[in-house]
């Protein structure tokens, strides 16, 4: 009697426990056109490339950025050269995009049997990995499918090794808090204009964001308006978010931050460049203010010698 009354508690305890779910972050992934340069399936890389890049697109855990995207972001020449992007590549292409994976691949014949290879860059990391599917040119979709299976396993269960550890703020200032100790840092006014495409910008996430790390390191932030106080530097610029796709819950948004640091003493500039970043929150205001973050980190990054170098 004692027995079977522990085993009810047992059971009704573990029926009472909710179910933990182990979620998995959510991957930006583009999937470029494959090559196929033998002649009797010299259009095949690209339909596989697009069904691949469907199938992807229906997996909870991945975002792939759409060919219109592509476009705009790397032009028609860079895509036609699919096959270069490697390794050494993948971070540009990643810091145009804002894609974490990029998916390229070939298709050719071997004898009579169609092979399919894909390769798998992680754009943060430079980590690569394959995966390969074969057959006969009459079951290309199904061929597309099984590839993009083995794709998406391997992306989600490699994504450690494929994106970088995700770094604190508190840490990234602490790391770049060794660049300045000891300088003399100058006086900064930043001014970064800011919207969000398709709706309203409740507030300046990209200026924000430049402003707190340079005045976390111990610069000090100059209101342009202010003349009772000379700033040394301008760093002035542009930034706009946009709404990319929504699953499920999920929404995700693309950013682009431009800005440039200008010596006010003699005019010159010291610095200009520009990021792309993809977030995903959910709402889409959240996921628009956080790509708009880390893309403005990133560049405050690189601007940091800059400015204690004029």
């Amino acid at each position: 009697m004692k027995t079977a009354l522990l085993a009810l508690l047992l059971a009704v305890t573990v029926m009472a426990e909710p179910a933990v779910e182990h979620k998995l972050p959510v991957l930006t992934v583009a999937v470029f056109d494959f090559e196929s340069k033998d002649e009797a399936i010299r259009d095949l890389g690209p339909k596989i490339a697009t069904l691949v890049n469907a199938q992807l697109s229906a997996d909870p855990r991945l975002i792939t950025v759409e060919r219109a995207e592509l476009e705009k972001a790397l032009g028609e020449q860079e895509l036609g050269l699919s096959g270069t992007v490697n390794p050494e590549t993948a971070a540009k292409v990643g810091h145009l995009t804002g894609a974490k994976v990029l998916i390229t691949g070939r298709a050719f014949m071997v004898e009579r049997q169609l092979m399919v290879v894909a390769k798998i860059i992680g754009t943060e990391t430079g980590r690569v990995y394959g995966e390969m599917v074969s057959g006969n040119t009459g079951i290309v979709p199904d061929m597309a499918r099984d590839l993009a299976a083995h794709i998406a396993k391997t992306v989600n269960e490699r994504a450690d090794t494929l994106v970088a550890k995700a770094e604190k703020p508190e840490d990234l200032i602490a790391r770049l808090q060794k660049q300045v100790t000891g300088k003399k840092l100058p006086v900064v006014a930043v001014a970064i204009t800011e919207r969000h495409i398709g709706g309203p910008s409740i507030d300046p996430a990209a200026e924000t964001e430049v402003s707190y790390i340079l005045q976390k390191l111990g610069f000090t932030l100059a209101d342009k308006k202010d003349p009772a106080i000379r700033q040394d530097i301008d760093v002035t610029g542009e930034a706009f978010s946009e709404f990319g796709m929504r699953k499920g819950n999920l929404v995700s948004c693309r950013a682009r931050v431009e800005i440039k640091a200008i010596d006010k003493a003699t005019s010159r500039i010291l610095f200009i460049d520009r990021q792309t970043a993809v977030a995903v929150d959910l709402s889409e205001h959240l996921a628009g203010k956080a790509a708009l973050q880390d893309a403005a980190a990133k560049l405050t990054e690189r601007m940091l010698p800059e400015l204690m170098g004029r």
